[in-house]
């Protein structure tokens, strides 16, 4: 099994790992899971080797990524798998700096016929870069096991050349005129990585980065009280902004006309349903903020954000205004639920609540059901001040069909 795979030198590739020592997690949802195979039949593989996991389903991927996802064959699947395939590493002792996490996503040869291109993504993700390589095969040209072959060898090539690098000439011999195998990666600033790595509050984008760079600089929040602003001047507009349309900056124009203060935009790389942000994705959605004041944290929750922000007003859609007080998002506790609330309502400046439409019909976030004490310190935009029928999950599947 070790040498099943043509060229790859699987014994070598895990030694050389060792000696790095790298632990290796591994995502493939079908294509390219004989490569786990072929790693874990190496002995010894296990100082490498933290996990492989096969979620061959759609709702294996679903329960991995946390929802369903608009294009299971793309960059973006890929990465999503790569970075929990990071983040395991991690809850299972690897230090951030050793964890290498690859997640492999493929549209190969099947009983049906396919419409689409035949296709193998492959994305790494370590601590300071994220990496994506995509590979179109002739269609119709290998059957199913050898289209497996080349998806399996690709996926162990990433591994041997690392992210950011192109396939060596093991993997090119398996491949067909005309075939190659395109990079994508993103080198992440010092800071991006400490967020990832759970040190740092906050990364504030520089107004001043050109088109397509993102400028960082670290902002050590909160600073001391003469370097900033009294905490009650501070309006901040969080969310994910997947991505940032004319809904969300109509939204800001309208928090900062009621408090009369400029809005600042906040994105957490962390979720509590979802993996982390990789830095290709950090990269595309920052740019979206030239000119605005932005940050980038690793605050999944508000308590964790007032930590950050103390003494902030904080601008929510209807949707996030609800989970608030749900204890799902506290763990299913309602004590702890009860007690995030105490600090959301007693610690932060506010919270202004827009309202959202759903199947054409708008929902007036002056009637949704929440704590008491977040109602009270809730000031609910109604729909004459704001009405918006654009969402980022339209626009995602919109993006999505156009790539597929």
């Amino acid at each position: 099994m070790p040498n099943s795979l043509p060229g790859v030198d699987v014994p070598g590739l895990l030694a050389a790992l060792s000696e790095r020592s790298l632990g290796l997690g591994l995502v493939a949802t079908g294509g390219g899971a004989a490569a786990i195979a072929s790693l874990v039949a190496v002995p010894g593989a296990s100082r490498v080797v933290v996990e492989g996991l096969v979620p061959y389903a759609r709702p294996a991927v679903d329960a991995l990524l946390g929802g369903q996802q608009e294009s299971y064959c793309s960059s973006r699947a890929a990465r999503r798998l790569a970075m929990v395939a990071w983040e395991r590493c991690r809850r299972f002792g690897t230090e951030p700096r050793f964890a290498v996490g690859v997640g492999c996503v493929a549209s190969l040869a099947t009983t049906v016929p396919k419409r689409g291109d035949h296709r193998v993504i492959v994305a790494l993700q370590s601590l300071d870069e994220t990496s994506v390589a995509t590979l179109l095969l002739h269609k119709g040209a290998r059957t199913r096991g050898e289209e497996e072959v080349v998806a399996a060898s690709l996926l162990l090539e990433r591994i041997a050349a690392g992210p950011g690098q192109m396939q060596g000439d093991r993997l090119g011999r398996l491949l067909l005129p005309g075939e190659e195998v395109v990079v994508q990666s993103r080198t992440a600033a010092s800071a991006w990585s400490d967020l990832l790595a759970g040190r740092g509050g906050a990364v504030k984008l520089s107004a001043a980065a050109p088109p397509g760079k993102v400028d960082v600089a670290v902002a050590a929040l909160p600073a001391a009280p003469a370097l900033e602003p009294p905490t009650d001047r501070r309006v901040i507009f969080p969310g994910s902004f997947d991505p940032l349309h004319d809904g969300h900056r109509r939204m800001a124009r309208i928090a900062g006309e009621i408090t009369g203060l400029p809005v600042e935009y906040e994105i957490s790389i962390r979720n509590v349903d979802k993996p982390a942000l990789d830095f290709i994705e950090i990269a595309s959605r920052a740019g979206q903020f030239a000119g605005d004041t932005a940050w980038l944290t690793a605050a999944a929750t508000f308590v964790e954000k007032l930590a950050i922000f103390p003494g902030a007003r904080f601008v929510v859609g209807a949707d996030t205004f609800l989970r608030l007080g749900s204890p799902r998002y506290y763990g299913d506790s309602a004590t702890r639920a009860e007690a995030a609330v105490a600090r959301i309502a007693g610690e932060s400046g506010g919270l202004i609540v827009f309202g959202r439409v759903r199947d054409g019909v708008f929902t007036d976030p002056s009637g949704l059901e929440a704590p008491a004490a977040l109602r009270s310190v809730s000031r609910f935009v109604s729909e004459e001040e704001f009405r918006d029928d654009v969402s980022s999950s339209r626009l995602r599947d919109e993006a999505a069909t156009q790539e597929d």
